[in-house]
This record gives structure tokens, C-alpha cells and sequence, in this order.
């Protein structure tokens, strides 16, 4: 407990990172497949000198500076936001570990920043070879930022070798690197064209040249879907025990496994019988619901990626309750209120009737009066539990799963979590604080259901 908690009511604080995270992922891979869109159709609109496809390109790179850059640089700040309040050991550490890389994205940041301004402003003021030259440097940076950002991400669901050798380069090229490279890519086209899809079908009033944009931008989703499918596969192969694990013994892990191979697969047949084989197909409503499907999977594609790494925020070095996995043991030698700075300096000031030689004495805690126990517990709670579960109402509620439960049963709960649920990191405490933990979660524990078998009548 490096670090104070930060409590977030009902949603949960990774909960909250999910949602901007999602909503800037939606936009970021728009982002690099939309550079990739526009370098490779303003190269063929020179080369055809098609003067209205260079307009009507002109007219979309202004959208995709308004969504991207703008929109995309104030979700992306908030990731930062989020992550550092409500997973700040697990940021520090990646923000240690890897510097060299972050310093390596901020360049490529930079120049995705200025060479999709000049691309645009100077639109008509540049030769084509030159317009086109900066075109690609936003392309490839754009990329690049993709591939260094995955590395580090990827990083966190399987961080291979790096544990043992602490080595920038094993912990960039994980072995979850290419699976996760292979399918952001494939998931930057196929969202790139779809966008295109919306734009062209509202903006574009030719009929020939909404078919232009159709067909061509039909390939690069193809090949989208089939890099999504295989990188998902190697994602898959290459997923550590405990988050296979988890994977196949959630119901809800499952629904959207199934989610992701459905969306993605009606995109693709979508697209190829559509825009593909008849570009006249193009329309809003199909626009619409080719991009709604692909969020779809993309969306159901990132829940899955964060929730598979339980019990850890970085495999096998940062747990899911702010500890690292190497300091578990003190924790439960001296107790999580001592080893917390703020936890020790909290009970200090409070109960200084529990502090000895100016350390938490666990064998007192259980002296205290009985509100003072619950209070204690719901300090433990917030610190060890509350970054994956709501208390009673709200995302993963504690108290609706132990419904009925009885004392024993809620203390094995609280002494082996993940004995209970392998998905729970162990418990990091003395058997002491462990009963405060049951007196907290008695105090907020619901009856047992009128009308169910052993509930009250």
C-alpha cells in the first residue's frame, strides 16, 4: 500500500479507466488506420489527378484531425488521469521500467501532432510529392506510437522473461507482442474504413465516387478483420495459466469472447458482400451499423484484455490490491496496517491505543470496541478489496455474493480469497485483521432471500 486508495462509488476505480479507456481506444486506432487511409487515397487521387476525390479527401482529414487529435488527446489525458489515481504503483512501475519507451512514444506523438497539421493546412500550398511525403511521416509515426504503447500494455498480461532479467527489450517484446500488435493493427483498418464508411456515406453526394471510396476501402478492412482474427488466436496461445484460467470459467469472459469472434465476423461478411462486391450498397444506415458492430468488438475485445489479468494489474509483479507480489509475505508477517504508510499513519492518529514501540500491534486490534473493529474492517476493505468490487450496490458487489453466507464461511472468505476465487489475490494480513474484515463484511451483508430453500419464511 504505497500509496493512498482512491475510492470510486458503485462503478469502482479500474472500472472508470475501463470506460475512457475504451472510449479512447475507439478513436486512437482510427487514428493510425485513418493515416494509413489518407496517405494511401491522397497517392492514388494525385496519381489519377481525380481533383473531387482530392477535395472530398481534404474535407475528411478535417474530421480526422476533429476526432482524432482533439477528442483523441483529452481521452488519452484522462487515461492518464484515472491510471495514476487508482492504479499508481502499477503506473510508477511502468513508467520506470520503461522510460526509454515512453520517451520513444512521445517523439512519434510529436510527430503525429505536427505532421497531421501540416498535412492539412498546408493542403494545396505544397507540392504533391511533399504533401504526400508528410502524409506518410503521420502514417508511420502514427504506427509506431501503436506498437511502442502495445508493447508496454501487452507487458502487463504477460511480461515473460522480464522478471527474472528486468530488461527493457524482453519486457517490450513479451510474448504477447505480436498477438497484440498483429491484431491493434488489424483493428486500426478495419475501424479506419468503417469511419470512412460514415463520413463518405453522409459527406460524399457522387454516387461514383461513394463507390470509389467503397471499394477501396473495403481491402484494407478485409485485411483487418483476418490480421484481428489471427493476432486473436495468438493472444489466445500465448495467455498465461491464471488468465486462461479466468477466461474459461467466467460466463461472462465467455459472452464476450463470443462477442468479439461475432461482431468481427459479421463485419467481415458485411463488408465483402456490401462495399466489396457492390459498392452502390453504401449507405448511412449501413455505415452505421458496419461501425456500430465493429465498436462492438472492439469494445468486448478490451474488456476482455483488462479482465483476464486478474488477480494482478502486472502479471506476477502487481496485484490486483495495489501490493506487489514480492512484498506478500511481509504483508502478512506484520500486518497490512503497518506495511501501508497511510494505513499505519491513519490507525496512529485514530487508535493510538494499538500502537507499540510506534508499530500497528495486530494482537490489540481485536481489544477495540466493536464499531471501531467494523471501521478498521472498511479500511482493510477499501485498501485490499474495493479495487474490483462495489461494497452493495455498483460493479462486482461484494455484499450480493455473500447473500446468506455464514461466519465461517465468510472467513475462510477473508483468510484464503483465492482459495475461494482464484481470480483474488491472497490475503495480505494477519489472521487478526482478517476478523476485522468479516465483522465489516457482516455489517454489510444482506439477509438471506425470502422464498429461497434455507431463507426465512
Amino acid at each position: 500500500m504505497h500509496y493512498p486508495v482512491w475510492y470510486v462509488p458503485q462503478l469502482t476505480a479500474p472500472m472508470l479507466i475501463a470506460v475512457i479507456a475504451v472510449l479512447h481506444v475507439l478513436v486512437s486506432h482510427y487514428a493510425v488506420g485513418g493515416g494509413f487511409f489518407l496517405a494511401v487515397e491522397t497517392g492514388y487521387a494525385y496519381r489519377t489527378n481525380n481533383s473531387a476525390y482530392l477535395e472530398y479527401l481534404r474535407r475528411h482529414a478535417w474530421f480526422f484531425i476533429l476526432i482524432t487529435v482533439v477528442y483523441g488527446a483529452v481521452t488519452g489525458v484522462g487515461i492518464w488521469w484515472t491510471i495514476g489515481l487508482s492504479s499508481p504503483l502499477a503506473t510508477e512501475m511502468l513508467i520506470h521500467t520503461f522510460v526509454f519507451g515512453w520517451a520513444m512514444e512521445y517523439v512519434t506523438f510529436i510527430l503525429e501532432i505536427a505532421s497531421a497539421f501540416a498535412f492539412f493546412y498546408y493542403w494545396g500550398r505544397l507540392e504533391a510529392r511533399t504533401h504526400l511525403i508528410i502524409a506518410w511521416i503521420y502514417a508511420i509515426a502514427a504506427w509506431l506510437s501503436l506498437v511502442l504503447i502495445t508493447g508496454i500494455t501487452s507487458f502487463m498480461l504477460n511480461p515473460g522473461l522480464w522478471p527474472r532479467t528486468q530488461n527493457f527489450w524482453l519486457g517490450i517484446l513479451n510474448p504477447q507482442f505480436v498477438p497484440q500488435t498483429l491484431t491493434r493493427t488489424g483493428g486500426s483498418f478495419l475501424l479506419a474504413s468503417l469511419y470512412v464508411y460514415l463520413h463518405a456515406s453522409i459527406k460524399m453526394q457522387d454516387p461514383q465516387l461513394r463507390e470509389l471510396v467503397a471499394s477501396r476501402s473495403a481491402r484494407p478492412a478485409l485485411l483487418g478483420a483476418v490480421l484481428v482474427a489471427v493476432g486473436g488466436a495468438g493472444w489466445f496461445a500465448f495467455l498465461p495459466d491464471s488468465a486462461r484460467a479466468a477466461l474459461l470459467a467466467a460466463p461472462v469472459l465467455n459472452v464476450f469472447m463470443a462477442l468479439v469472434v461475432a461482431f468481427t465476423a459479421a463485419v467481415f461478411v458485411m463488408i465483402y458482400f456490401g462495399p466489396y462486391k457492390n459498392p452502390a450498397w453504401l449507405s448511412p444506415a449501413l455505415a452505421v451499423l458496419l461501425l456500430a458492430s465493429g465498436m462492438g468488438a472492439a469494445t468486448a475485445g478490451e474488456y476482455l484484455r483488462e479482465a483476464v489479468r486478474k488477480p494482478y494489474i502486472i502479471y506476477n509483479v502487481v496485484m490486483s490490491n495495489q501490493i506487489r507480489a514480492d512484498e506478500l509475505p511481509s504483508y502478512q508477517s506484520q500486518g497490512a496496517l503497518e506495511a501501508g504508510r497511510w494505513t499505519k499513519a491513519y490507525v496512529a492518529q485514530k487508535y493510538p491505543q494499538v500502537i507499540r514501540n510506534q508499530k500497528v500491534d495486530t494482537s490489540r486490534l481485536l481489544s477495540l470496541p466493536e464499531a471501531d473493529q467494523v471501521e478498521l474492517g472498511h479500511v482493510l476493505f477499501q485498501y485490499q478489496c474495493a479495487n474490483c468490487h462495489a461494497t452493495t450496490i455498483g460493479y462486482n458487489p461484494v455484499a450480493q455474493y455473500i447473500r446468506g453466507w455464514s461466519e465461517d464461511m465468510l472467513r475462510d472468505l477473508a483468510l484464503h480469497p483465492e482459495r475461494v476465487r482464484f481470480v483474488m489475490p491472497p490475503w495480505a494480513g494477519t489472521r487478526e485483521e482478517a476478523e476485522l474484515l468479516v465483522k465489516y463484511l457482516k455489517s454489510i451483508q444482506p439477509p438471506y432471500p425470502r422464498g429461497m430453500h434455507g431463507g426465512t419464511r
